[in-house]
């Protein structure tokens, strides 16, 4: 076998690694499973470690696995930046762009595209806000924020503001490693429900959580409220319950190392949609322009 290390490899793998299921990787990426399987296996070859736990229900990665994500989404969004523009345009935009943003997509999915426009447009000026969702829909109405990226689930269907999904991340049960709900091959909301339930209140998560429970006649029973994330991972790694979370916040451990597993539910669960609220009618300055531009081309190549 080859020792070389193909962008079709790190492909592949980066699908697995976002779906969490290998033949889902697959449809996505138009490829039989054993293509992808294939390239995952001549990944941990070459690297002497395990990049993912295989589960029932799907695969979630290991800590190396982690860490080699991290390097390998760095060098595809690379190629895909040095293929999208010329570099004589990157350094000639100047600016200053202000955005606000809210925790959740602050803290877990805005850092690297931040990096990443940064590189391309290094003489523009980003100004970071941090604010509420309802904060910042208020200031991108009135003018005083030009772009906002938020939690868009969370909104009104009515609202008069512009909208641009970037992501949409799907929601899946937490749990501690070996709990007996890990072993189902089907787990539904009302399975889940006499479980004591771990609910995390920032980010509107509490109204966002309800409404999908609500919508079955259902309620969690609720053990402890926490807006900590880090006490959250670490109330369900010890096995003091279990919630519903998306993807774009999961890590596979808690603080102290304790294994937090994740699998797909049953029930219809609407997923997590995070992107871009702008004044509808408002022309943009040129380099608030460019940054919505690049996060919508940004998001499409890397979904």
């Amino acid at each position: 076998m080859s020792k070389d290390v193909t962008l079709r490899q790190l492909r592949y793998f980066a699908a697995a690694a976002r779906s969490g299921r290998l033949s889902m990787a697959a449809a996505d990426e138009h490829v039989s499973q054993s293509a992808v399987t294939n390239a995952v296996q001549a990944l941990e070859t070459r690297l002497g470690v395990k990049l993912f736990e295989r589960h029932p229900h799907g695969v979630s990665l290991t800590p190396e696995g982690h860490h080699f994500h991290q390097r390998a989404r760095e060098i595809l969004d690379a190629l895909d930046d040095a293929l999208s523009e010329p570099g004589f345009q990157r350094y000639a935009l100047r600016g200053v762009v202000r955005i606000a943003a809210s925790y959740t997509v602050l803290g877990y999915f805005l850092p690297a595209l931040l990096a990443r426009f940064r590189r391309r447009y290094p003489e523009v000026v980003l100004d970071l806000v941090d604010m509420d969702r309802p904060q910042i829909e208020a200031a991108v109405a009135a003018g005083e924020i030009e772009l906002g990226v938020a939690l868009l689930s969370n909104m009104a269907p009515d609202s008069p503001l512009a909208r641009h999904v970037l992501v949409r991340s799907r929601r899946q049960l937490w749990a501690a490693s070996g709990h007996p709900l890990l072993l189902q091959p089907a787990i539904t909301l009302q399975e889940v429900a006499p479980q004591p339930y771990i609910l995390l209140e920032m980010d509107e998560g509490e109204r966002s959580a309800l409404s999908y429970w609500e919508a079955r006649g259902l309620r969690p029973g609720i053990a402890f409220r926490t807006r900590s994330m880090e006490a959250l991972r670490g109330l369900v790694a010890h096995g003091f319950g279990v919630t519903i979370l998306s993807d774009m916040v999961f890590r596979p451990w808690s603080l102290e190392g304790k294994k937090i597993e994740s699998a797909p539910l049953a029930d219809a669960i609407p997923p997590m949609e995070a992107g871009l609220l702008w004044r509808p009618g408002q022309a943009l300055a040129p380099a608030a322009a460019a940054f919505r531009d690049f996060m919508i081309h940004a998001a499409v190549a890397g979904s």
